[in-house]
């Protein structure tokens, strides 16, 4: 399988003392899974809300951030990512935003 799921999030959750955690708030703003079987293959737009994602992958991939409309395309000189590898990235609030991912070794 060759499935990205990203998760949106837009802020990190706050200690009872109002520390800072190292963790997403939950609920997510939205939730949605990449399917890049095919070649390079692109998530909707974030959310407007979204300061961050998870991005999960299943199996290897390289992935791009960006706003190209209509079509971000991956290459596998972008950043790799492991299989089974869960990742956090942050990105511009309101900016519409998406992600995109090749298969890559």
């Amino acid at each position: 399988m060759t499935k990205l799921y990203v998760a949106e999030f837009a802020e990190v959750e706050i200690g009872p003392a109002g520390r800072v955690g190292q963790f997403a708030a939950q609920p997510t703003l939205a939730e949605q899974v990449v399917d890049y079987t095919a070649g390079s293959a692109q998530s909707s737009p974030f959310n407007t809300n979204t300061r961050f994602v998870r991005l999960h992958t299943d199996a290897i991939c390289s992935v791009v951030f960006g706003t190209t409309t209509p079509t971000l395309t991956a290459a596998t000189t972008n950043a790799r990512m492991a299989a089974n590898q869960t990742e956090y990235f942050g990105v511009p609030k309101g900016q519409a935003f998406k992600v995109a991912a090749i298969t890559n070794t």
